[in-house]
């Protein structure tokens, strides 16, 4: 049996105020109520980041609405989430964290083939202004060229 899922929550802002250095694919522990809410597409990623705690790498301030069917088991919207990632990368990730200027931030959530819920994170460095308007300038170059194209 295949599940077949279009969930696909993306963090659109991540590209535009980071450059993205290195990418990782890693599991997120999750209750049962926040699985059925990521398949309903109830999430949102757009402010959350990644931490270590204890050794461990968290995603924090991710919401996952509440389940609508969910009784008093019900989880809360905001709250640290482990993420599951294999002990080489988890230290790669640990010392670039100490550098300065690096973090760890999520790109998207998808369900993976075998259904279960996928964080695609991002090591990733923070733009400057000047590179924020050079990232428009080329936006806005390659609208132009489309318009014209057509």
């Amino acid at each position: 049996m295949t599940i077949s899922s279009k969930i696909n929550i993306k963090n659109r802002r991540a590209s535009f105020e980071y450059h993205l250095l290195e990418r990782f694919e890693a599991g997120v522990r999750l209750l049962g109520t926040e699985i059925k809410s990521i398949r309903q597409g109830k999430a949102n990623i757009n402010d959350s980041f990644c931490s270590f705690i204890d050794g461990e790498l968290y995603i924090r301030n991710m919401h996952i609405a509440e389940y609508s069917h969910g009784s008093f088991y019900n989880h809360e919207a905001k709250r640290n989430r482990k993420l599951l990632l294999h002990k080489r990368e988890i230290k790669k990730l640990e010392t670039k964290l100490q550098e300065r200027g690096f973090t760890i931030i999520p790109l998207r959530i998808f369900i993976n083939n075998r259904g279960f819920a996928k964080i695609e994170i991002a090591l990733a460095q923070g733009k400057k202004l000047y590179d924020k308007r050079e990232a428009i300038k080329e936006r806005d170059n390659k609208r132009e060229l489309a318009r014209f194209l057509k």
